[in-house]
């Protein structure tokens, strides 16, 4: 006998399918609705429980990524593309690219051209990583053991800027924290790239301070969107600056450390690190 949380479950899951299927269409929420016998509020209800997200935010990043694999091809326009993931001019593709890549589609094709970063391989008591940084500030910081696998993943971030192996005094500023000088802390500016709502979590992580730990739905709940917890996980692991931007500050509401881009364990270390550090700077 199939029950009724079963049932939800196929029911999604083959509302899900439908919309990879057919998001050329751009479905209304009621065409999908209906595929899976449900009035539209009700669907709605239902797919935002089961999915974190409501049907037309799914749709859009479904469009989305099928928009980026376009633009990466040198033979398709920003028409062509508009017109092939299911929009009708490419004002719509631009308002769903700022919306949540932060920046226009010619921009994510040029891939950060005309863009001239510097980047150098450095040592912390983290371990190895690399840093980059643009005339405006840092734009990426990663802990990294293979200097081969770190480059790779800063040229995708940026596969059309110009690199230079070069450690710019800005880097140098920033790299002092991890000597336990903060005298020039304010001096440090970044350079990020992010969604609204990307720009706004990280900015919230930045408020966190030193020693101290937030959970994911407290910075939810300062953003003014107490559900918004898993969302913020996922800006969270965005994040393109280790430990300027503090996301390892953030654990589960249950106590646990919690996931980390760069692993569980340097988590720990860092927030032991930390409250060693106030610990001291209190006594």
């Amino acid at each position: 006998m199939t029950t009724q949380t079963e049932l939800n479950f196929k029911r999604i899951a083959q509302a899900i399918d439908y919309i990879q299927k057919n998001f050329k269409e751009q479905p209304e929420l009621e065409t999908i609705a209906a595929q899976v016998h449900l009035s539209p509020h009700h669907f709605q209800k239902l797919f935002s429980e089961w999915a974190g997200t409501s049907p037309k935010q799914f749709l859009q990043y479904i469009s989305l990524e099928h928009a980026k694999k376009l633009l990466k091809e040198e033979n398709y326009t920003l028409l062509d593309t508009s017109l092939e993931t299911g929009y009708s001019s490419t004002s719509r593709l631009h308002d769903l690219f700022i919306k949540i890549e932060g920046m226009t589609p010619a921009s994510y094709k040029n891939g950060g051209r005309n863009l001239h970063i510097n980047y150098s391989f450095e040592t912390s008591i983290f371990g190895p990583l690399l840093i980059a940084s643009t005339e405006k500030g840092i734009c990426h910081i990663a802990f990294e053991t293979d200097p081969g696998q770190a480059l790779n993943n800063l040229k995708n971030h940026f596969p059309n800027a110009l690199l230079t192996q070069y450690r710019a005094p800005n880097q140098e500023n920033a790299l002092r924290i991890f000597h336990n000088d903060w005298t020039k802390l304010s001096e440090i500016k970044l350079h990020l790239k992010g969604t609204d709502f990307q720009l706004k979590v990280w900015e919230s992580l930045l408020k966190i301070p030193m020693g101290a730990l937030s959970t994911y739905g407290t910075i939810a709940a300062g953003l003014g969107n107490p559900k918004a917890a898993r969302a913020v996980g996922t800006a969270i692991g965005s994040n393109p600056v280790a430990f300027l931007i503090p996301c390892h500050r953030v654990i589960q509401n249950s106590g646990l450390i919690g996931g980390y881009m760069w692993g569980p364990t340097r988590k720990t270390a860092l927030i032991g690190w930390e409250s060693a550090q106030r610990f001291e700077a209190i006594l």
